[in-house]
């Protein structure tokens, strides 16, 4: 008996070692770069490791005064919801018809959007940017706008059709004898079962619309149509960086996906974990 809760403690030793280690891996550079956007250049050059001298806002005020951020922000809260929405409303209807129906070539559609994951995003820019260009969509928040609802399908598709799986088909079959249409029954029926699922791939779209970079500085030039990732580039030069400007822009960059990721991660998780039930 002593050996087993020995070997009972070591086995919750080591669990929570790796749970430590897991936290301050991924806390760990947020917390460092949080706070050397407090420190000056000289403090993060010789005392890289350690709290600031004094807590100011000299950093984030020079952040705002070197780059138009207050444009760059407008401008990823336009693409980043209006990128989600219409991603969420092309594929509502489309993951629920490929989860419940039947038709030739679904196998083949589902196929194709399922290898359409493995082609890296280097490999569309130049496609990408014929397109639009022809289009004339360049350097337009619409051009981002629909490229990255189109770049976010595959995913999107997965996760809502998953879950739809999870949906027992006898609470339509009630609707549709009850002399509900395909139409009421998906609207007023499954949406509101699906809210997980539709979560969970909003909040997935989301930080793909607002982190996105190489997309972004490909296919727009100047301020009036940039997102804030490429902020970043104003901080850095050919022989010099102001270093704790830059990691105050960096935090001003990143806070809000962490807030919406922080707020909706109880769908997220429990969307994930419904439609890994069926699939």
């Amino acid at each position: 008996m002593t050996g087993l809760k020995g070997l009972k403690f070591v086995l919750a030793l080591l669990k929570y070692i790796f749970i430590l280690t897991i936290i301050v891996l991924s806390i760990g550079p947020f917390f460092w770069v949080f706070l050397s956007s407090f420190k000056s250049n000289a403090e993060i050059l010789n005392y890289s490791i350690g709290w600031p001298k004094n807590f100011g806002f000299s950093n984030y005020m020079m952040a705002f005064k070197i780059a138009p951020l207050a444009q760059f922000y407008l401008n990823s809260v336009w693409v980043a919801v209006f990128g989600t929405i219409l991603n969420l409303f092309i594929l509502g209807m489309s993951a629920y018809v490929t989860a419940r129906f039947d038709f030739k070539g679904k196998k083949l559609l589902i196929g194709v959007l399922s290898l359409s994951l493995l082609i890296p995003g280097a490999a569309m820019l130049q496609p990408l940017y014929l397109t639009v260009n022809t289009l004339g969509l360049y350097d337009k928040l619409i051009g981002l706008i629909i490229v990255y609802a189109g770049f976010g399908l595959p995913a999107s598709l997965y996760i809502i059709s998953s879950y739809f799986h999870t949906i027992p088909k006898e609470m339509e079959e009630s609707a549709y004898l009850d002399g509900a249409g395909f139409i009421r029954t998906f609207v007023s029926i499954i949406l509101p079962i699906s809210k997980p699922g539709f979560g969970t791939a909003a909040v997935l779209q989301f930080l793909l619309c607002w982190n996105e970079f190489q997309f972004a500085i490909t296919l727009t030039t100047g301020n009036k149509s940039r997102t804030l990732p490429l902020a970043l580039y104003y901080f850095k030069s050919q022989f010099a960086s102001d270093y704790g400007v830059m990691f105050a822009a960096t935090v001003i960059v990143i806070i809000p996906s962490i807030i919406v990721y922080v707020l909706l991660q109880k769908q997220v998780v429990s969307g994930l974990a419904a439609g890994a039930v069926k699939g």
